[in-house]
């Protein structure tokens, strides 16, 4: 799966809010807090659209507490990394993974490194 920009950063956010507290219960305030901190200015509601839209394909889980909604990951960062990985290897490469790192190392100059 590839995620779109704001998807990523919602999830980067995600992810690190549950490394710090792994039973913390995360809400849509606590991601726009969070990546305002970051300087990346989002209404509440497009947050809330986007996490909608996460839990409609299965990356978050959506639950409530009390009157209020949170939200929890159901990957972690490497499973996502691996899948857009493999979506890349499939779309540019035809799904080999040979030619892909071919392609990063000329492209990257990453022998020189």
């Amino acid at each position: 799966m590839i995620f779109g920009l704001l998807e990523i950063e919602i999830m980067n956010t995600i992810w690190k809010l549950q490394s710090e507290n792994e039973d913390r219960d995360i809400s849509i305030s606590d991601v726009v807090s969070d990546l305002q901190s970051s300087s990346i200015e989002r209404a509440y509601t497009t947050i809330k659209t986007v996490m909608d839209r996460l839990v409609s394909k299965d990356v978050l889980v959506r639950y409530k507490n009390g009157k209020k909604f949170f939200y929890r990951s159901v990957i972690d960062r490497e499973e996502a990394s691996l899948s857009a990985v493999r979506t890349v290897a499939n779309q540019y490469f035809n799904g080999n993974f040979v030619d892909m790192i071919r392609f990063v190392e000329k492209e990257f100059d990453c022998a020189s490194v």
